[in-house]
């Protein structure tokens, strides 16, 4: 049942907003007492940061999943894009902002993990690129790393964008932006390689 729950919360939650969203509103898509729901979940804040600890497992295990691929270094990247945009493709507008604005302790707990996860991955992909002569020999991993985490977060946090496409079309371009400042010249083959695969969709 607890499983069901973040389940359908974490649907309603993308689609309509984390505001916008009651505990009334979840017992009755899902059929049951809202006296059941708070059996599980005492209030709409502790649903909230099991939802959201919820979403970073399943991405930490699609992530691992794109890893255990083989894909070259670049190919990887646009894989674990892809990720994020089927996760919220749905999504009503950008949920961190939502949370910065609304809920900011689970916002902070988020970012925790969010940063370490992020860095670890993409600390991983630069030494991959390198080693497959695809990046830079001579980039700085931690400074590049940094770099791109503060932009993709931007874009992610951000209330400039009128919803979750745009979202995903601007966070495409952030990629591209920091692909090319660390690609060799076999890198940016590849890399236009996957901007024209991607263009097709």
């Amino acid at each position: 049942m607890e499983d069901k729950i973040l389940e359908i919360a974490g649907e309603l939650f993308l689609t309509l907003g984390f505001k916008s969203v009651t505990m009334d509103d979840i017992a009755s898509k899902m059929g049951i007492s809202k006296k059941t729901l708070y059996k599980y979940f005492s209030n709409k804040i502790t649903l909230i940061n099991a939802t959201t600890a919820s979403f970073q497992n399943s991405i930490e295990k699609a992530i691992s999943f794109v890893k255990s691929q083989n894909y070259n270094a670049i190919e990887e990247e646009f894989a674990v894009k892809a990720i994020f945009d089927e996760m919220f493709k749905n999504a009503k507008d950008s949920p961190m902002f939502q949370l910065k604005k609304y809920y900011p302790e689970t916002y902070g707990l988020l970012m925790e993990r969010e940063l370490r996860m992020f860095r670890e991955c993409n600390i991983d992909n630069l030494t991959k690129g390198i080693d497959q002569k695809l990046y830079r020999s001579d980039i700085k991993k931690e400074v590049v790393s940094g770099f791109f985490f503060t932009i993709i977060h931007q874009v992610f946090e951000s209330d400039s964008f009128l919803n979750m496409q745009e979202i995903i079309k601007a966070e495409y371009e952030v990629l591209e932006y920091h692909i090319r400042a660390i690609a060799t010249e076999k890198g940016i083959k590849e890399l236009e390689k996957q901007l024209e695969i991607i263009n097709k969709k």
